[in-house]
């Protein structure tokens, strides 16, 4: 069940490029929002998954609204909020 998962699910990873961007556009929060370290510790994860799934041209699925909106303020990427 796995393997058949995997093959018609693989997995994303960011790239090099990815986590160099990221490191931009926290940089950029910070400049804008002022949040603690702790929040950007939060959302570099969400960045980096947002862009992970911009760079295949994924959809990127969530409940995490508020986060991910953010987020797109930066980079635009396709989201879907459940």
């Amino acid at each position: 069940m796995v393997q058949e998962l995997e093959e018609r699910h693989p997995i994303l990873t960011p790239t090099e490029k990815n986590w160099l961007e990221s490191g931009r556009i926290l940089a950029k929060i910070y400049e804008d929002k002022g949040y603690e370290p702790k929040k950007l510790r939060d959302l570099h994860f969400d960045v980096l998954i947002a862009l992970t799934a911009r760079s295949h041209g994924a959809k990127l699925i969530t409940s995490n609204r508020s986060d991910f909106e953010l987020i797109r303020e930066y980079r635009e990427f396709e989201l879907e909020v459940w």
